[in-house]
């Protein structure tokens, strides 16, 4: 008994002791106790790392959930579905799914401290869920970088006096390749052409533009299919190794250099986003696309696959399920208020993909003027808008290499932050599996070497002349909205209904100094699932076998490798359920009990006070004078 109550005492008199700094409970490193005595230390290992400061945290979740979706797909989405209708299921959804979630993941990584593995020790029996995200987040890290590495490419042929994809007389071009046509020549039956003299309507339906053969026959160099790889194409070869080695001296001395450097490729792409709408709204047919992304239409409400789309678009954006959110939160202070930051930064993503419509927009619209068609045929989403639309409209304007290449660089650093911090999370998630014991000084920088290398052997497959193909199968299967959607419903129904909603509650009470509003534990217990579970279903009853360019259809073991790499993740949750309670000894509910009960790290003794009065708290509201300072004491 002496033993035990020596032992407690040492281990409360290190945990107790601390010091009130600016409001917030900080360990003050002194380990003699009240009588003046040494406590003899015990060797410490580095303690896990914190932001400088909280703005570096906002930054980069803000890097990571804006990115390449908010600009490409958002205002496309907005567009086909209703134009400013949409907005009436895409703010539901916000509420219903995208918020709750996203400050599930940001809270669950402050509280517990750990990357996306360990931070479900919260409920080991499901520890499956980090597996998933760690697999989901390494297969987005793999193909979401190659958007980065055209981008390079095309950002690099930028600085030419005359940009390569606006005219038909290089090497890549062929004979069906014409520069200018408008519908209205067509009227009159012929069309004069500098480069092939009079041609018929008929022949002009099969030409192509100059930037749609440079994006097929010089960046893609692209085969007939799946089975023909062909040979690589060194030049792209080359921009994905910059771009990977961008990535690596962003992230390899963790969060106090990726802190930093985010505060540039977060913020700068704002200000190219601005400088492109005031040229956009200054063009000819601009008021023309604006009205087209935002004129209502009512009728659209009716249709299931609208509401759909804002509900996928809202995992997509918000970053929902990689387990990248989960690492940045676990960097914060024990203390921080994760849920201002929650709404902050929902409203900050929303509204970014808000204003990008108006940018993409107003571009599109003097497309369509110049080319004399309608709206309908220029816009496009995803890669097409990125590399064939906005290109093609900014080869028609005055001084148009400055204005490609500030669009490239925009692109460039929304993905870039986006695909840092999601190798961040997954070398987090990577390094909390090994305990102190096996701590050495650059274990960070070689498991970011590691991950870096693998990614980029794996992205040779990609940049071949068959690259498209596999690009194309990953996206489409690997971090798809089904599997996103299947990794949220499951964290809403472990935190919910197996550790339980209202001890969730109590946690984040004891991090924050109050109760979030109770909306957020009704969300997570009810609505957020059945939200997630019934997108979910729609995704697999509608599901459409994979084509490219709605010509080409994969091969059967095409699709096979596909849906083998979307289960690779959503099996990781049944499988390791399976295993652990198999492998657990006693009655099932003396398994369930076992493996479910919360495995505890060091900074939950000096925060969680067994005697604290968790309810007292449900009276505070953030900003009050009485939750500025809440020190919760150990009882020795």
């Amino acid at each position: 008994r002496g033993l035990v109550m020596e032992k407690t005492d040492r281990c409360t008199l290190n945990v107790v002791l601390a010091e009130e700094k600016k409001g917030q409970l900080i360990p003050n490193g002194n380990h003699q106790g009240v009588n003046g005595t040494l406590v003899p230390p015990v060797r410490a290992l580095p303690e896990r790392e914190t932001w400088t400061r909280q703005m570096d945290f906002i930054m980069s979740c803000v890097g990571f959930a804006v990115g390449l979706g908010n600009v490409w797909r958002f205002p496309y989405l907005c567009y086909k579905n209703g134009g400013g209708v949409f907005l009436i299921p895409y703010v539901l959804f916000i509420f219903l799914g995208g918020i709750p979630i996203f400050f599930l993941e940001i809270a669950l990584g402050q509280f517990m401290k750990a990357g996306s593995i360990n931070v479900w020790n919260i409920a080991p029996l499901f520890k499956g869920l980090g597996y998933a995200s760690m697999v989901i987040v390494f297969f987005c890290n793999t193909y979401y970088i190659m958007v980065l590495a055209w981008g390079f490419y095309y950002l690099i042929k930028s600085f030419n006096s005359t940009l390569p994809w606006s005219s038909c007389d290089n090497e890549w071009n062929t004979e069906s390749c014409i520069e200018i046509f408008r519908h209205e020549d067509c009227q009159n039956g012929t069309i004069g052409n500098s480069s092939f003299g009079n041609m018929t309507c008929e022949e002009l339906a099969e030409g192509r533009s100059p930037i749609i053969e440079f994006w097929e026959n010089k960046v893609l160099n692209i085969s007939e299919g799946l089975d023909t790889p062909g040979v690589l194409n060194w030049e792209l070869m080359l921009c994905l190794l910059a771009v990977w080695v961008m990535v690596y001296f962003c992230v390899w001395k963790g969060v106090k250099s990726t802190g930093k450097i985010v505060y540039f490729t977060a913020t700068f792409p704002y200000v190219v986003l601005i400088i492109l709408f005031v040229r956009g709204v200054t063009l000819p047919g601009a008021h023309d696309g604006i009205l087209y992304y935002l004129k209502p239409d009512w009728s659209k409400l009716g249709e299931p696959q609208v509401w759909i789309d804002a509900g996928t678009q809202i995992f997509f954006s918000y970053a929902i399920g990689l387990g990248a959110l989960t690492a940045l939160g676990s960097y914060n202070r024990f203390n921080n208020d994760c849920y201002k930051d929650a709404f902050m930064l929902a409203l900050i993503n929303s509204g970014t993909s808000f204003f990008a419509g108006f940018v993409v927009f107003s571009i599109l619209g003097f497309m369509a003027s110049e080319q004399g068609v309608e709206i309908s045929k220029v816009a496009e989403s995803g890669p097409g808008l990125a590399f064939i639309a906005y290109p093609k409209a900014v080869s028609l304007m005055p001084v148009a290499p400055v204005w490609a290449a500030l669009f490239f660089f925009m692109l460039l650093l929304l993905g870039l932050d986006s695909q840092f911090v999601g190798v961040e999370g997954f070398v987090t998630g990577i390094l909390d599996l090994f305990p102190g014991k096996y701590y050495m000084r650059y274990r960070r920088e070689i498991a970011v070497a590691i991950c870096c290398l693998l990614c980029f052997i794996i992205d040779l497959s990609m940049v071949t002349q068959g690259g498209m193909y596999v690009f194309q199968l990953f996206d489409y299967y690997s971090a798809s909205g089904m599997t996103l959607l299947w990794q949220a419903f499951w964290e809403c129904v472990v935190v919910a209904w197996v550790y339980g909603a209202d001890k969730f509650m109590d946690d984040i009470a004891r991090m924050i100094g109050y109760r979030p509003f109770p909306w957020m534990k009704w969300c997570w217990s009810f609505i957020t699932p059945c939200v997630c579970m019934g997108i979910f279903l729609f995704h697999l009853l509608n599901y459409k076998p994979l084509t490219y360019n709605n010509v080409y259809v994969y091969p059967w073991w095409g699709e096979v490798i596909g849906w083998c790499l979307a289960l690779s993740s959503m099996l990781c949750i049944p499988v390791s359920l399976v295993y652990k309670l198999a492998a657990a000894k006693g009655s099932f509910r003396e398994r369930w009990n076992s493996l479910t009960k919360p495995v505890w790290g060091a900074h939950h003794l000096e925060y969680m006070a067994p005697d604290t009065d968790i309810k007292s708290l449900a009276s505070l509201s953030p900003g009050t004078e009485e939750n500025k300072v809440i020190i919760f004491e150990s009882v020795m």
